[in-house]
């Protein structure tokens, strides 16, 4: 490998926030961990003290589970709430639709996803009942479940008052919310709410909050707000191969993001960046921002030209997340205003031709 490209893989990349490292907070808390002998699969201070925290941060007595990754937080918080003949309401480009290989209905064999075409990433109530209206006879499946994606696969925010709205419609039609937080951190920044409000206060049954992408090696939890639905959950997760047997090396970086709220800390940084970058982007006349930018993510349309001159220049990111081939800027935890300068230099000069 030349030293060209050496220096392209440890530029900090807007590709994913699944691209970014530890961060010191977590990492920390992994080598104490490591600190001597610990009881296995979860029956350990560090699992118990990472409970205590999420219980504290949402301000409930919630069930929690740890599973390695956001695929298994989100199909056996589906698989709780859904049998074979269930569908699942949700966005068009929700994670579980596009994501997942069908890992729901791996899960809980039989489930369908209903998918619903909706304005910046987003559910609406009237979604929700004329996806339950559409059919109610032996041969559909019946609606189980409601879906949100918070933060959006677009970058966009639910405020309280949607998910709000969302759940009442939910419940009226007999139907649980499941909330996919994959990037729930980032959400909370943005609102600047508390935790709870945006959650169990709202009406969510169960919450997949995400770890990976706001400062973690790997692991997500599965939060049950409505206990009763957590009846077989353990079970679930050991029939899944979720259930960690050094149990604290997960747990424990639950500890080192919940504590001195290093979580928030880490969202409100990537939520900057991306405002930088938008911002940015925005003054350039020739460029089209695609979405409103209200978490991590930057959507723009570039010309095809400017694409593969930034993949030259040894940028990478995405250009199939959303419609049309838009491009995808994501800002991680340690993605810096150095780097979105660099960015936006390259773009500039890509747009105009320069080699």
């Amino acid at each position: 490998m030349s030293a060209t490209s050496r220096t392209l893989e440890r530029r900090h990349q807007f590709a994913s926030d699944n691209y970014s490292g530890i961060c010191p907070e977590v990492l920390a808390a992994i080598e104490k961990a490591n600190a001597g002998h610990a009881s296995g699969y979860g029956n350990d201070a560090w699992t118990q003290k990472a409970r205590e925290l999420i219980c504290h941060s949402f301000e409930a007595n919630c069930e929690v589970f740890f599973v390695f990754n956001g695929t298994a937080a989100n199909s056996l918080s589906l698989a709780s709430l859904c049998d074979s003949m269930h569908s699942v309401i949700c966005h068009e480009y929700s994670h579980i639709e596009t994501d997942e290989c069908n890992a729901p209905g791996f899960f809980a064999p039989g489930i369908k996803t209903i998918p619903i075409r909706g304005e910046n990433g987003k559910l609406t109530p009237s979604h929700v009942e004329r996806a339950v209206a559409h059919r109610d006879d032996v041969h559909h499946p019946k609606p189980r479940v409601v879906d949100i994606t918070q933060a959006t696969e677009l970058g966009t925010v639910y405020s309280v008052a949607e998910v709000t709205a969302l759940c009442k419609t939910a419940k009226k039609l007999g139907l649980h919310v499941h909330m996919d937080g994959a990037r729930f951190a980032n959400a909370v920044a943005s609102l600047e709410v508390r935790p709870r409000q945006v959650t169990w206060e709202a009406g969510v049954d169960v919450l997949s909050f995400g770890g990976t992408k706001n400062g973690m090696a790997f692991g997500e939890a599965i939060v049950f707000f409505n206990r009763d639905l957590a009846e077989n959950a353990m079970r679930r997760q050991k029939q899944a191969g979720q259930l960690a047997s050094k149990m604290r090396f997960l747990t424990g970086q639950w500890v080192g993001l919940l504590e001195n709220d290093a979580w928030l800390k880490n969202a409100r940084h990537a939520n900057s960046v991306a405002a930088q970058l938008h911002k940015a982007l925005a003054k350039v006349h020739t460029l089209k921002i695609r979405y409103p930018c209200e978490a991590n993510s930057v959507f723009v349309e570039l010309p095809a030209k400017v694409t593969v001159a930034l993949h030259e220049r040894g940028w990478k990111f995405y250009t199939d997340v959303g419609p049309d081939g838009v491009a995808r800027f994501m800002c991680s935890w340690d993605s810096t205003r150095e780097d979105v300068e660099h960015l936006v230099k390259d773009i500039r000069e890509a747009l105009s031709g320069e080699s």
